[in-house]
Formats: C-alpha cells, structure tokens, sequence
C-alpha cells in the first residue's frame, strides 16, 4: 500500500486484503496412507465428498499398493482436487486415469479460462494502464489433468483463438481465430514455458498452439492489435519452450538455471531444438509472467516447484534488464478467478497460512515430516526474496516469530526433526547476512546467535 495513500483508499484495500486472508484456504494436517480422515476434519471434508467415499479410501489405499507391489490389476480413477468439485476422485488407491488428450482443452475448460482471462487483462490494464502485449504463461501437465486444459486455453484466448471440437467425438479437431471486431482488445503474443511432463503426455496441444500461433501470425493486422503479425511468407520464431527432450524441472530459482532448463524451443512436428537466445528474448520483451495455481491443496510457498518457475523467471527477466509484471492466477474456486501480482501472493500466503498457529499446530501432529513441511515453506520465501524486486521483511519476521521464536515450536522442531531446524536457522541467517531481511526487533539477531 503507498505511504501516501488517502484514507478512504487504505481503508478499502485494507478491507479487501483481510477478506482475501479470510477466504484462504488453511489445510489441517497431512494425509496418513490408509487412514480416515480423523472425526474433528470430516465436517469441512464432507462439504464437497460424500461419506461413504471417505470410509473407503483406506481399505482401497492399502489394497491397491499391495496389488501394485504383486503385479496385479489396480482399478483406475480419475485425477482431480475434492476442493474443486471433483467428489469422483474418492476413493483414493485408484491408479489415475486422468483424461483423454484428444479432448484437451475442454469446452468447460475454455469457458474457466474466459473468466480467469478477463480477470488478468482487468487487472493488468489497471496496474499498468495498457493491455499487456507479450506473456511467458507456464503450462504444467499435472495442472493440465486437473482442469482438461484450462492454462492452454487461456493461452489461446490471449492470442485471439479457440479451440474447435468435433461433434459427434468432442475430441480437438482445430482451432480458429477470433476477429479482431469480436475480440474488441488487441491481441497477446504469448510464449508457452511447458513443464517436461507436459511436453511428453501432450504433443497434440504443443501442435494445436504452434498452428494458432502460425495462424495468428500470418492475419493481415496492424502491429499494434498483433504484436506477432508478420510479412507474408516470414518464418515466425517457436513461441513454445521448455526443457530438453528427457530432462524436467526449471532449476533452483536462479536466473541461469531457468534460462538453462527453458531454452528448447518445440514447434509443430519437431522434437525439441535448443534455442536459448531464443527463449532469452521472450523473457527479455515479455511485459509480464503468467503462473496458475489451479487448486486449493497447494500454494505458492509449498515447496520449491513453484518459487523455481516464478521466481527463475523473474531472476532470469532482471539478469537481461527487463522488468516484467508477475501475476499469480489463482482458479481453486473456478467461478471466482483471482488474479495477484506474485509479491502479494507470497506475502498473503505467509501471513495466512505459512505462520497460522493452525496450519503449525496440524503440521506438528505429523511429527518429523510435520516439521519437514514447515522448513519447505521457509525454503521457498528464502528464494522468492533473493529473485523479486520486493522486500519480505514482514514475511521473515512472522514466520520466525511463529517457527524459531514461539518456544514450543521450536522445542517440537528440536525434538522431531533437529536437520529441519538445523535448515531453518542457516536459511533466517542467510537472509539476515545477506540484506534479504531487516527484523524489527533486535532480540532476533541475537536468537539466531545464540547456538544451537
């Protein structure tokens, strides 16, 4: 919030903002294999699956891994997050049998995704003060199971195109291009950063997005309502890229490690061609970073997936002099897409979840891997406050104060997990040393010194 806001404008966004951590998803607890869900959780639980699918859940968990183990038959089931809506998931112990490619995107998932798109063009205009002309959108497989294709076919609705369907099979048999008359907004140049996963389960997609890419390309449009429009006949550069055919992941967050493991560029047919310089100039003349999170079981700082992506992109926009708007999608509630600058998804989930005595007290039932799960969300604040511009001192200190400074966490941390706590107080001092976080006391400086 600026210093200088006015009140009534404080007032607001601060309303706003405590609503937004009211409506936070807080999980209580971890999974245990082969056990129900204990009695004080099944009330929240049964909102969205019925009981009888949680009751058999265990006896089906420890079935199919034996079955797996012996070779024999384990019954399919789809893929999906309860907290979505998809109650068809339980029982658990199925073997995932997530979606047929050919359907991929899905017309439910175009009709999502025109909700989420004109929430990030809303929210884009009104920070920036003009459509956004070129965006690096990460498309992951796991996500793309999930949802049937909801993040490719908002990377089709920013060019301008969708996907067609055929009739009688309501398999992807093409895809068009809106005019411009209809779409009433310029279009988007948007380059695909796809996850490896992605690029093995969905070569069709790769194909349908480079033919709309092509498509888009070649219509006879002024540059400033087509930023790809290109002379007749004029190669267009791959607008897909990822990882090297068999390799996976984005690196550890760092500028190098990202462009490393982004700089294969993949087109219609071809089975991948390293083009770093390639990759470098869309992350360099990108005016802005799409990541979407589809559901409400993970967040931004549950681990080093995400902070890898995000932040290796936002490292990796700052080592080439660019400096791109980073927005975080939010769809876990389908029909109330939130769309946030990534600093204040980091900075929210912190406060809301990260440092909640609630979620702490749940992660301390599970013992070592409790605490394990607590020095993760640490881990990923550490790498997001050496990429982004913004500073989290306030994020370091709720976290330390609800971690290392609350003594009977730390006593649980000591005695349940000593390398976890071990991480965690080098991680509060790395940051410390390295100008990452200013503490507004000065005990802590003394904490952290104290020995072990």
């Amino acid at each position: 919030m600026p210093p200088d806001a006015p009140d009534a404008d404080a007032i607001t966004r601060l309303d706003a903002y405590l609503c937004d951590l009211k409506d936070l998803r807080i999980r209580d607890g971890l999974h245990v294999f082969g056990s129900a869900p204990p009695l004080e959780q099944r009330a929240a639980l049964l909102a969205d699956c019925p009981e009888a699918a949680l009751d058999a859940s265990p006896a089906a968990e420890r079935a199919a891994l034996l079955a797996a183990l012996d070779g024999r038959f384990v019954p399919p089931g789809p893929a999906g997050a309860p907290s979505r809506g998809r109650a068809d998931v339980l029982p658990t112990g199925r073997n995932l049998c997530a979606i047929d490619p050919r359907a991929v995107p899905t017309p439910s998932a175009l009709a999502l995704a025109g909700a989420a798109c004109t929430e990030l063009l809303r929210r884009h205009v009104q920070e920036n003060g003009d459509w956004p002309r070129r965006i690096v959108l990460d498309l992951w497989g796991s996500a793309t199971m999930r949802t049937g294709g909801e993040a490719l076919a908002l990377a089709l609705l920013l060019l301008g195109a969708r996907p067609l369907w055929g009739e009688a099979t309501g398999r992807v048999r093409g895809v068009e291009v809106v005019a411009l008359a209809e779409l009433d907004r310029p279009r988007v140049d948007v380059t695909v950063r796809v996850s490896g996963l992605f690029r093995d389960a969905f070569p069709a997609q790769m194909a349908l997005f480079a033919t709309a890419v092509r498509m888009v390309a070649a219509r006879d449009e002024a540059p400033e309502w087509n930023p790809l429009a290109a002379p007749p006949g004029a190669p267009v550069a791959s607008r897909i890229h990822g990882p090297a055919p068999g390799c996976y992941g984005a690196g550890v967050g760092s500028a190098a490690s990202y462009l490393a493991a982004s700089a294969h560029a993949y087109a219609e047919g071809e089975a991948g061609s390293a083009d770093p310089a390639g990759f470098a100039l869309r992350v360099a003349t990108a005016d802005a970073l799409l990541h979407v999170q589809d559901h409400g079981e993970t967040d931004v700082l549950d681990g080093p997936e995400r902070a890898a992506h995000e932040a290796g992109f936002a490292a990796a926009a700052a080592s080439l002099g660019a400096r791109p708007t980073l927005w975080h999608a939010d769809t876990s509630r389908p029909g109330a897409p939130r769309v946030r600058a990534l600093a204040e998804e980091v900075a929210r989930v912190a406060r809301g979840r990260v440092a909640n005595p609630v979620w702490i007290a749940g992660m301390m039932r599970h013992g070592y891997r409790g605490a394990a799960e607590i020095a993760r969300s640490l881990d990923a604040l550490a790498v997001f406050a050496q990429a982004l511009p913004e500073r989290f001192d306030a994020s370091f200190d709720l976290l330390f104060d609800a971690t290392l400074g609350e003594e009977q966490v730390d006593r649980f941390l000591r005695a349940e997990n000593p390398a976890a706590r071990a991480a965690m107080r080098a991680a509060f001092a790395a940051a410390l040393a390295g100008g990452l976080w200013q503490p507004r006391r000065n005990a802590v400086v003394a904490l952290l010194g104290a020995g072990e």
